[in-house]
């Protein structure tokens, strides 16, 4: 899993192919970046966006275009979206927590059987 955030994170596409990709006006793409909604990679001044970030901009362009949501909303639903995601990983992590801490107490009962 590890692995697949990072190849989703590596910035591969420039401006043009991006806004080719989501059908949008480069101006566009730059205007979600002034507003904080997506950061691409800068590398010799060049914008370089990932699959992640088109993820993210595929998003955006959704909920402005198809539910009208305005940029105020696209911030909060961002934001939200943002906390569900590290929620989610705490909870998995708590469960992988309770997981190994049951085998533990498992197989300290079964060892505790089998010694009698």
């Amino acid at each position: 899993m590890v692995r697949r955030k990072q190849e989703k994170d590596r910035p591969l596409y420039m401006i043009s192919v991006v806004s080719r990709i989501l059908d949008v006006h480069p101006q566009t793409l730059r205007t979600y970046e002034r507003e904080g909604f997506v950061s691409p990679r800068r590398i010799n001044r060049q914008r370089l966006y990932s699959d992640e970030d088109i993820e993210q901009l595929n998003l955006i362009i959704n909920l402005t275009r198809e539910l009208g949501v305005n940029k105020a909303g696209v911030d909060i639903i961002l934001r939200m979206r943002h906390r569900m995601d590290a929620l989610q990983s705490e909870v998995r992590e708590m469960i992988r927590f309770l997981d190994e801490d049951m085998r533990q107490e498992f197989e300290q009962r079964l060892k505790e059987i089998f010694s009698r």
